[in-house]
């Protein structure tokens, strides 16, 4: 399947930001279940080409600007060619043991219930089937609702709760599986629900480690293992970790984000980048709550 995603984010500034730091995972890279046929990122216009691999194998570049500035628009967009892998991303190119993501962090240190719920599964036919079996567990445990958890919830507290988002799901899963001794890891990406569609912010799930299988992709929320639908972007300890975009800014007064994603499966690919174009440029900007 050929996805097609345009992923812009505004950062607009109360008063003229002095300077601005960010480091920007914007960039998928090639792996068993997915091929960068076109990919680009923006900031106001400028193309950003300084993208290194990091140390998971993956791709980010720091941008900085010293001198004064009102906004920041950052596009990310292009083709990706996907393919139907059951979830198995497999052994990908990395710097870093897959036991390194059995570290806690704040966001996916573990608690009592959680350990409590990874101990308590049902006895399954090996260690693929436990994790299918926790995926569905912890869709029990932590019901979807939108507006109870922020980005700076941890798993410990959404499991508490027992509600929360993809994010809040993701963690819950990390923290058990590596509460059990399974190497897990938060990644980001974009998820193709429907025909197409008009998204927030990027979707967010967990992948496994199993050495007969490498990297297995879980999307608790939607009680799934990772299809052709679902574009990797990249990977982390924690949500944190994994951000598409992460920064610093010094100004004085508040900052407005407005974030929207299109995605589409690719038929008329012309067509199509100049529709979800007109679409992002005709969303009204963000209202000055905060």
């Amino acid at each position: 399947m050929k996805l097609l995603v345009r992923h812009q984010t505004i950062y607009r500034y109360a008063a003229t930001a002095g300077r601005v730091a960010m480091r920007l995972k914007l960039m998928p890279v090639d792996t068993p279940a997915q091929r960068v046929l076109e990919w680009q990122v923006s900031i106001n216009d400028e193309p950003l080409t300084a993208f290194h691999p990091n140390s998971y194998g993956e791709k980010e570049a720091i941008w900085i600007r010293h001198d004064r500035l009102d906004n920041a628009t950052i596009v990310a967009e292009g083709l990706v060619d996907t393919r139907e892998s059951h979830g198995v991303v497999g052994h990908l190119h990395s710097h870093v043991d897959p036991r390194y993501f059995l570290r806690d962090t704040r966001l996916t240190r573990s608690s009592p219930g959680i350990a409590a719920m990874a101990r308590d599964l049902p006895a399954g036919d090996g260690p693929l089937a436990t994790l299918h079996a926790l995926s569905a567990a912890v869709s029990d445990a932590v019901h979807y609702r939108a507006g109870v958890t922020t980005s700076e919830t941890s798993a410990a507290d959404a499991f508490a709760l027992g509600a929360g988002v993809c994010q809040d799901h993701a963690q819950v899963f990390i923290a058990a599986a590596r509460s059990i001794g399974v190497p897990a890891r938060y990644v980001s990406g974009y998820l193709l629900a429907g025909d197409g569609d008009a998204l927030h912010e990027t979707h967010g799930w967990a992948e496994a480690w199993l050495p007969s299988l490498g990297w297995i992709g879980f999307d608790p929320s939607n009680r799934v293992c990772v299809t052709e639908r679902y574009l990797r972007l990249a990977s982390g300890l924690d949500a944190d970790d994994a951000a598409p975009i992460r920064g610093s800014v010094t100004v004085a007064g508040d900052i407005w984000i407005d974030a929207d994603v299109r995605i589409a499966q690719a038929e008329d690919g012309v067509e199509e980048r100049q529709l979800q174009k007109q679409q992002q440029q005709s969303t009204p900007p963000p209202d000055s709550t905060g």
